[in-house]
């Protein structure tokens, strides 16, 4: 069986399989989505999602397709004339790009890899009603540590939108530095891949109120209106809230599930540092804890990946301006101590030939 440090799809929660079996004789697959035992399913799954990761009674969760569609939603309906972005890498550079052409309005501002995101305000972030930041950057391995975020929200008194797609459910995250949350099941959450979770707060709602936009499928009002009521404005991913709900029964809560990822991270660090391994962020104050980001050259990378392949292991290709230079090297929850032993013996004979 091939093992994936890919950083997403990436490695399931082997309980996956049981679960499958068990939503496929529930019957729920094949339940109305209107119906009592779907709304009960959503309902539980929700609170699920407050207790284990530590979510605050008053933010508001709803399913999407993807973390991609969260990116549409916030365009459509909070923004009127103009939202801002911060990035260092390519998926917060698409955010801005996608934003862009439903909202022309959209500014950006990028910043290098080893650099903490800015927090002083510029012009464009007095016009903006939506600064758009990605706490945790997959194609490049950076992170927005907890007091850059408690700054920004200092700094800036309207909605401030999170992509934190590759550290939902395997870091604890400050809620309240932030009004929409939003990430895909398929890193983190070690599920596979076709729903995402968006998190809102009040504010969130008010701001989407005052705006009354209502004029697609998935406008956030319009999306809100049915999880009133434990419902979705389409037919939903069953399977997935199906998997969402048994996998959230099954493990820790964020708290020590945090604890045990950031540990990894930093003894991963510290054995990448002894090693002839270079990394792609310098900066120890910007790397992330989920997605650790080789360098070398592309010759080399693609010799460590086929070696890699050839013992069963895949590793994460590079992505954007790294395509070529960088491996990736998820550590999600689902990845245990045995696999990343694996993996460090790998790389100690690599190193070695």
């Amino acid at each position: 069986m091939n093992l994936t440090f890919y950083p997403g799809p990436s490695k399931i929660y082997p309980q996956v399989e049981k679960y499958l079996t068990e939503a496929y004789q529930s019957g729920l697959l094949s339940t109305n989505h209107r119906s009592a035992p779907f709304m009960e399913l959503v309902e539980h799954t929700i609170s699920l999602l407050h207790t284990q990761l530590d979510i605050p009674e008053e933010y508001e969760i709803y399913f999407t397709s993807s973390a991609t569609e969260a990116w549409e939603i916030v365009a459509q309906s909070l923004v009127v004339t103009q939202s801002h972005h911060l990035f260092n890498g390519a998926f917060g550079q698409k955010w801005w790009e996608y934003t862009e052409r439903l909202r022309p309005g959209a500014t950006s501002q990028e910043f290098s890899v080893d650099e903490l995101l800015p927090v002083t305000p510029t012009e464009d972030w007095s016009h903006a009603e939506v600064l758009c930041i990605t706490q945790n950057e997959t194609s490049n391995g950076t992170q927005v540590k907890d007091a850059v975020l408690a700054d920004l929200r200092r700094q800036y008194r309207g909605l401030i939108a999170v992509d934190a797609t590759s550290s939902m459910a395997g870091i604890s995250l400050p809620w309240s530095a932030a009004d929409i949350w939003f990430a895909s099941v398929q890193k983190c959450f070690g599920l596979p891949s076709g729903m995402g979770v968006m998190v809102v707060s009040p504010k969130v709602v008010e701001a989407a109120e005052k705006i009354g936009e209502r004029s697609h499928y998935n406008s956030l009002l319009f999306i809100r209106d049915n999880f009133q009521k434990f419902q979705t404005p389409y037919t939903p991913n069953i399977l997935a809230i199906f998997l969402l709900n048994r996998v959230l029964q099954s493990i820790e809560p964020i708290g020590p599930i945090s604890t045990s990822i950031k540990y990894r991270a930093a003894d991963w660090y510290n054995f990448l540092g002894k090693e002839p391994w270079d990394l792609l962020v310098s900066n120890p104050e910007v790397r992330s804890d989920t997605v650790i980001t080789l360098k070398s050259t592309p010759e080399n990378v693609q010799l460590i990946k086929s070696r890699a392949s050839a013992e069963g292991i895949s590793l994460g290709n590079g992505y954007g301006a790294w395509k070529s230079s960088t491996l990736r090297i998820a550590n999600f929850p689902a990845h245990t101590d045995h696999d990343f032993q694996t993996l460090k013996n790998f790389l100690l004979r690599v190193s070695a030939s």
